[in-house]
């Protein structure tokens, strides 16, 4: 009874990523703007669709359903924060929260994989265009996190989707 009493717990927790908007949008003025973890599901529809076919799959969803969870603990940092001990801080809220996934979260970090170079660009990819999607819905002017993704998205296909 007690460990799947932890379970729950320890499911609850991750679940909590649902409640963490995106710092930038809010920033930016969105009126409702997405949760970290819709930013995650966001990615993993991208990678269904995008993958290319010499990179595990299994990995790249991996990756971007994992990749954000420390912002849990640390929050939503976007460059316009203080990032000195991002790094840090966001390893320890990953040993705290999925030391299960400590692993793959710290290849991701490094992108020394294919596959986490590839995530990366997915991430940005997918801030790029939910900033086309707020654009169209309102009045805001967004070109900011589209330079954004610009700069960091090299894959010629993912590119032309920006």
């Amino acid at each position: 009874m007690l460990q799947g009493r932890y379970m729950r717990d320890e499911l609850m927790a991750l679940l909590e990523l649902k409640s963490v908007m995106r710092t930038g949008w809010v920033r930016a003025g969105v009126e409702q703007p997405e949760s970290v973890a819709a930013h995650s599901w966001g990615m993993a529809v991208l990678a269904l669709r995008l993958c290319p076919p010499e990179l595990d799959m299994r990995t790249v969803l991996t990756y971007c359903l994992i990749h954000d969870l420390p912002e849990i603990i640390v929050g939503d940092l976007t460059p316009d924060d203080d990032r000195t001990t991002k790094a840090a801080d966001e390893h320890a809220a990953m040993k705290e929260l999925a030391p299960q996934w400590l692993e793959a979260f710290e290849t991701y970090e490094r992108q020394d994989t294919a596959e986490a170079k590839f995530v990366h660009q997915l991430d940005r990819l997918d801030m790029g265009l939910q900033a086309h999607i707020y654009q169209n819905s309102s009045k805001l002017d967004l070109n900011e996190f589209l330079k954004s993704a610009k700069s960091v998205v090299s894959d010629p296909l993912l590119n032309h989707l920006l």
